[in-house]
């Protein structure tokens, strides 16, 4: 992320933190009081909404990147090993079949720009098959890649897909009588046929769209996206304001039922306590609707500047309290020609060199990938960042080479927290250097003597150059960037 605003996983924490505090029931600590309230669906909407920003923005912006690997569907045959931390499942994923690696692509897009739409189905079941298609995604990226807490507060917004009779079901309770009479209702046979449609219709699509083709000689199936950039801009331009009218007439909905259900409340002063508190949440989730679809027509330029300028007006008054937010992630895949890695290296002499192993960054080859999350290395996280680009557009990075050189306990342990795994624990390195490596996952097939390496490596260049304690090149670039 840039050095002003925080990365979506903080971003999206802080929206989920602020929309709790409309969710939670006050009345949940007092026992025997029923947490239930006329206006939760209302609050709960807003949950929705949210996920729905989450899940469409990431799906849209890997196509409006225009990144060649997301149009060619071979992004994810350098994803898991070019993602910030990987785990041990990147690299059993990294050895799937490429035709297996772009379907994988497909069913991505699939996932985060169709099924969203679901999301404000009118029917149930069409709900919970987005809940499962989106938790599916959620788990597997969970297994392939250290994304701290992010995929598991996805999972948590995802649940205001589901109803009380669905977590009703996995709790054990028994299940509502529904009068199952043969010949079936009108609206059931409508519902089903309904159902079954949109499923077609999802398979026809993505049949069309991206050129999926059996070929059974090779036993693969084939696919390749079927429609260009300029087709894919027109029709983002068609949808978003549609699609926010949908929305719409879904929070509408909602708002309309939860009225009718104060009405049905029993007692004059609880319907008016009941109307209340209706009003108040149903006027706050309006306002954060009407705020958030400013982040939200970010994709698509056109339809932002069609919104009524005092929207703009009001998300200008709020902006600073990122209570809504942009989000699309991984708009371009990165190290396509092999994983950047930035080596520490520090010696006593000048000569002898010893790598400063990370705890949770790839370094040793023979080292197995972390598990880490939910747990947010941001060290190691920066550093992946860091090998992007010259030393000199992480400013951070020299500060962080002066606090190793003078020893610095605190420092040392956002490194490593095991002491004999840090080389230096005695005394600090009289020089340090780093050096830029590319790596690569192994393939089963590279046997050699000893324990088998997760990773081959091929020396770059030079990252950042060979500093002691008050050498010159160090203390310029730390009074450059102000960190004296």
């Amino acid at each position: 992320g840039s050095q002003h605003c925080p990365p979506p996983r903080d971003s999206l924490l802080l929206e989920a933190g602020f929309l709790a505090v409309l969710v939670a029931p006050l009345r949940l600590l007092r026992r025997g009081c029923p947490a239930w309230r006329p206006h939760d669906a209302v609050t709960f909407w807003a949950v929705r909404w949210l996920l729905f920003r989450l899940m469409f923005a990431s799906g849209v912006v890997k196509l409006t990147s225009r990144c060649p690997t997301w149009w060619g569907l071979t992004a994810l045959t350098y994803h898991y090993e070019s993602q910030c931390i990987p785990t041990p499942g990147a690299w059993l994923a990294h050895q799937l079949p490429v035709w297996f690696q772009k379907l994988s692509v497909v069913a991505t897009y699939v996932i985060e720009v169709a099924v969203p739409v679901l999301f404000f189905a009118p029917l149930r079941r069409l709900r919970l098959f987005a809940f499962y298609c989106q938790v599916l995604l959620q788990v597997l990226i969970i297994l392939t890649g250290n994304y701290n807490f992010f995929n598991a507060l996805t999972i948590v917004l995802s649940f205001s897909l589901l109803d009380e009779e669905h977590v009703g079901l996995w709790l054990g309770r028994p299940r509502r009588r529904h009068s199952s009479g043969w010949p079936p209702s009108l609206g059931s046979v409508l519902g089903t046929l309904l159902e079954l449609s949109t499923y077609g219709l999802l398979l026809c699509w993505t049949v069309h769209y991206f050129g999926l083709e059996l070929d059974w000689d090779r036993r693969l199936l084939d696919s390749k996206v079927a429609f260009t950039y300029h087709e894919f801009t027109t029709w983002l331009r068609t949808v978003t304001l549609p699609l926010v009218g949908v929305a719409f007439l879904s929070l509408s909905w909602e708002i309309l039922v939860a009225m009718y259900r104060c009405a049905c409340v029993r007692g004059c002063f609880w319907k008016l306590w009941a109307t209340l508190q209706w009003a108040i949440m149903a006027t706050a989730t309006v306002g954060l609707f009407a705020v958030s679809l400013v982040p939200f027509t970010y994709i698509e330029h056109e339809s932002n500047g069609k919104l009524w300028p005092g929207i703009h007006q009001m998300f200008g008054a709020v902006e600073r309290f990122q209570v809504v937010n942009s989000y699309g992630l991984f708009r371009r895949m990165t190290g396509v020609g092999g994983r950047p890695e930035v080596i520490l290296e520090g010696s006593y002499d000048g000569h002898s060199w010893t790598e400063i192993e990370f705890m949770y960054k790839p370094g040793n080859v023979s080292a197995a990938p972390a598990v880490v999350a939910p747990h947010q290395p941001r060290l190691d996280w920066q550093l992946w960042f860091a090998a992007l680009g010259p030393h000199q557009s992480s400013p951070w990075f020299s500060a962080l080479v002066l606090r190793l050189l003078q020893g610095q306990p605190d420092v040392i342990r956002l490194v490593q927290t095991d002491e004999s795994r840090y080389p230096f624990h005695a005394r600090p390195p009289t020089f340090l250097r780093a050096q830029l490596y590319k790596y690569w996952f192994t393939s089963p097939s590279e046997g050699s003597p000893g324990p088998a390496p997760w990773w081959r490596r091929q020396h770059v260049q030079e990252f950042f150059p060979a500093v002691s304690l008050g050498d010159p090149t160090l203390e310029s670039l730390l009074s450059q960037h102000g960190l004296k």
